[in-house]
């Protein structure tokens, strides 16, 4: 067992992902010392009560939503994992690590020993895993991707939703990047490296592939497979239009870290 601490953040108002989490979240504890969770108020009782029962230092009182929450809902889940005693924490999104841990267990159990190595790891997908994404999220998390190295110099795949944290770097963050949207993608690790004095790296996985089919079985089969159904996502212009705004946000996040001396 690595001596880190896993923590997430968790909305499941329609309890899909329970049947997973309770086939997953065993495994999950052989490989971390702790397991942290910050749910929203509204997941299903019954993921909320399975949790309190198996270990899980659980906090379920929030009901803040969207993108511009997202950045604030990850903060308070790396600040409920720095409760805990683990020197190196790693985030993930909820159904990514359950996704992670059900096809990529090795891999997943091998990250968590290498996260060490930095202050702060950007946990990213390979070229095969990054592929296996809807164009909705390939053609605008590219974009985000392009800029961040632009500005930062580091070509990594920024929007995989995983970081590795070293405590100091999890206390720098939950104190001083205050930043509550979904940006925190990339303002985290710029934030970090403006600040001087950390460590900074990269690990394509393999196991941060394409993971929203596990949440609908039917729709995928109705459909006639996961391509099938990524196309379906691809012809719809409301999910463009999200994934663009997503982007246009965490672009715009990047600019405070574009003035000279502020480069990595």
């Amino acid at each position: 067992m690595s001596d880190v601490a896993l923590t997430l953040i968790q909305h499941d108002p329609s309890g899909t992902l329970f049947d997973q989490t309770v086939r997953i979240m065993p495994r999950l504890q052989q490989v971390f010392t702790e397991i942290a969770v910050f749910a929203n108020a509204d997941t299903a009782p019954s993921s909320i009560e399975y949790l309190a029962q198996h270990g899980v230092r659980l906090v379920a009182e929030t009901r803040r939503l969207g993108l511009n929450q997202v950045g604030w809902l990850r903060r308070a889940a790396v600040e409920l994992a720095l409760q805990g005693p683990c020197p190196f924490i790693l985030y993930c999104d909820f159904d990514r690590i359950l996704h992670w841990m059900e096809f990529h267990p090795q891999e997943l159990s091998d990250v968590a020993q290498q996260i060490g190595a930095y202050d702060f790891t950007v946990l990213g997908r390979t070229p095969r895993a990054f592929a296996t994404h809807p164009r909705i999220q390939r053609d605008t998390e590219a974009i985000i991707n392009h800029v961040f190295e632009r500005v930062s110099g580091w070509a990594w795949d920024t929007g995989a939703g995983a970081r590795g944290l070293a405590r100091r770097a999890a206390e720098a963050i939950v104190t001083g990047c205050l930043d509550d949207q979904i940006s925190n993608d990339v303002t985290w690790p710029l934030y970090l490296a403006q600040r001087g004095g950390f460590t900074l790296g990269h690990l394509e996985t393999e196991g941060l592939e394409f993971e929203t089919p596990d949440r609908f079985p039917t729709e995928v089969a109705q459909a006639g497979g996961v391509a099938q159904w990524s196309e379906q996502l691809d012809d719809d212009p409301q999910h463009w239009a999200y994934r663009l705004e997503l982007a246009r946000i965490e672009v715009e996040a990047m600019l405070p870290y574009t003035q000279p001396g502020d480069r990595a």
